[in-house]
């Protein structure tokens, strides 16, 4: 019989949350536990996404819920990140699609469209009906985006698009992408790409043992020739991309802390029940130490989360801070999961417990939007002043 999920809140968090908060949690929460948690080990053993999950997404207001206007939410932060937490608690690709659609394709076209991109976009995105990719990343280009070589020339009033983008969420199932590129001058610049645009085409990236219920791809520009107006006219050089990263890595933060809570979860209803040498597993000392790192790391990540998020809401959150954040939180999610697998011996194994695809699907989220390793120069810089990276 499976056990409801309670959540976790060793040090009483509920009391700092407001009674909306809650409720968007315990939406999300029993969402997850009735619509993704009895299908996903399926479409993760079978590397598809479950896209029927996207309208329903959608009802709930969970994409662009930060956003204010335009069909969207405009839930606050903590109770965003509270809906990244129970989303990431069914799987991290569920989690990487709402985050990919909301902070990495529709905050820049709110924070750097024009109006009519807004209007155009974003109504149809909240509600499903359109959606997005982020083109950052190249073959060649990762922890280094400034060094990317896909180029923008204007052509009269066109732009032509060469280049091509490599580890892509959503990359062949969206309608437009979000994609960053050098001009002539070899300042960065943003464009609204739609897919039927000519010389645009994708690829799936296929055999993929993490994040297996989520679509990755490529995207490829082949003199690809967009309109003027496809031009994100709020912003130019490399700001433009690293800020929308900060407010995708925000989600991940919280994202990992829900990932952990599954892992931990699925760890204290076998420890209970799996029984060796006449008793409970978890009657042994070995188990409990496991479970009390657990818990403890997993209480950490949940302070650190919070406290951003009340950082983000005053609007003095800093992208420093977020490295921070998502740096931890991903990194203890990781052990978390490594060490539930562990407590679960063979059966950790098998898709009938969460921990091991929880388990491989962190080792993408520590890599992807800033590695473990860039995140901790980023705040080797913070703490020295100096850029170890340059």
């Amino acid at each position: 019989m499976t056990v409801p999920f309670r959540g976790v809140d060793f040090y009483d968090l509920d009391e700092l949350l407001t009674e909306e908060q809650k409720a968007v949690r315990t939406t999300v929460r029993d969402w997850v536990s009735k619509r993704v948690i009895p299908i996903i080990e399926k479409h993760n053993l079978d590397a598809t996404f479950p896209k029927h999950l996207i309208g329903e997404m959608a009802e709930l207001g969970l994409l662009g819920a930060p956003l204010q206007g335009y069909d969207c939410a405009g839930m606050d932060s903590i109770a965003y990140g509270l809906v990244l937490q129970e989303l990431e608690r069914g799987d991290s690709g569920i989690r990487s699609f709402a985050s990919v659609q909301t902070s990495l394709c529709m905050w820049p076209i709110y924070t750097y469209g024009s109006e009519a991109q807004k209007k155009k976009y974003l109504p149809d995105m909240a509600h499903g009906r359109k959606i997005g990719c982020f083109g950052l990343t190249e073959p060649d280009f990762g922890s280094n985006p400034g060094g990317m070589i896909t180029r923008a020339k204007k052509k009269g009033n066109k732009w032509i698009l060469n280049g091509a983008k490599m580890w892509i969420t959503n990359a062949t199932i969206a309608d437009l992408a979000i994609v960053w590129a050098k001009d002539e001058k070899d300042t960065i610049l943003g464009f609204v790409v739609d897919k039927d645009c000519k010389g645009y085409s994708t690829k799936e990236t296929l055999h993929k043992f993490s994040l297996r219920a989520s679509v990755t791809g490529e995207l490829i520009f082949q003199d690809c020739e967009l309109p003027e107006d496809a031009l994100l006219p709020g912003v130019k050089g490399i700001k433009g991309p690293l800020s929308c990263l900060t407010q995708a890595r925000y989600g991940i933060a919280w994202g990992a802390i829900g990932s952990a809570m599954a892992c931990y979860d699925a760890s204290v209803n076998y420890a209970k029940t799996r029984i060796q040498f006449g008793k409970p597993i978890g009657a042994f000392q070995l188990n409990q130490e496991k479970l009390a790192y657990m818990l403890t790391e997993i209480t950490k990540g949940q302070l650190l989360s919070l406290r951003l998020a009340q950082l983000k809401n005053a609007g003095k959150m800093k992208p420093e801070q977020v490295s921070l954040a998502k740096r931890n939180n991903v990194e203890i999610a990781l052990n978390v999961a490594r060490i539930a697998r562990d407590l679960h011996g063979a059966n950790g194994i098998t898709s009938e417990y969460p921990v091991i695809r929880h388990m491989m699907n962190l080792e993408s989220v520590k890599t992807y939007e800033g590695t473990h390793d860039i995140h901790t120069l980023v705040l080797g810089q913070a703490a020295t002043g100096i850029a170890a990276y340059e």
